[in-house]
């Protein structure tokens, strides 16, 4: 039996992290629920311990990677599961990510969600890391920014640490892809809160272009 942990980071998420949790009660063989509030100033932390996770709380906030990277280092199943807060009921899709590594058909899996409900960025921040990542790698992804992943602990013991803030996808992808990893893509019907066209979702999207684009210069270096 391999033991399953999901890593939730949660920052500001009190509206739905209860739902992302009750929805993998029934995964099988689930060891652990993991929230790492990101030092949220709302309710996040008790609502996500009141849905029965287990909560740690930073005290300064590190940022998507910093918090993944503290998560994971608390974590003891066999098999890893990564997911974003805010997904509530459809985080239950994670199963289609979880079935390919338990089977080991993959060492990695990503979700593919389903299309923007509406319109969001213009597709720049996506459209940078795939170009990254093929030519890093060669490898093709349709979802390089995708925050919905399973892994094995074998994969992740070799890939620790993780990139920092908004890079992290980016970076996992890259570090999987070089170690000769097997990255399977998996259509998943998931759902989270949507950045429109506003100010906050371009402030959101410069950030995750930065992030990105410091990651890529950190691997191009490395190479």
């Amino acid at each position: 039996m391999n033991r399953i942990s999901i890593v939730i980071p949660a920052y500001n998420e009190e509206k739905r992290i209860a739902d992302t949790i009750h929805a993998l009660r029934d995964l099988p063989d689930l060891y652990e629920v993991l929230v790492v509030d990101d030092a949220s100033r709302d309710e996040t932390a008790l609502r996500a311990e009141r849905a029965g996770a287990r909560v740690v709380t930073l005290k300064r906030n590190r940022g998507k990677g910093g918090a993944l990277n503290y998560g994971l280092s608390l974590t003891r199943g066999e098999i890893i599961g990564l997911l974003d807060a805010d997904l509530g009921n459809s985080a239950g899709e994670v199963r289609k990510l979880l079935e390919p590594v338990v089977a080991g058909k993959a060492d990695m899996t990503i979700g593919v969600l389903p299309p923007a409900r509406r319109k969001a960025g213009f597709g720049l921040v996506r459209g940078l890391a795939r170009w990254g990542i093929r030519c890093m790698t060669g490898f093709e992804v349709s979802a390089p920014l995708s925050g919905q992943r399973v892994l094995t602990r074998s994969l992740l013991d070799r890939v620790m640490p993780l990139a920092p803030r908004f890079g992290v996808e980016v970076g996992l992808t890259i570090d999987a892809a070089r170690l000769g990893a097997r990255i399977m893509e998996v259509e998943v019907l998931m759902f989270h809160e949507e950045s429109g066209r506003d100010w906050q979702g371009f402030y959101h999207r410069g950030k995750q272009f930065w992030d990105v684009t410091w990651v890529l210069l950190q691997k191009i270096m490395k190479r």
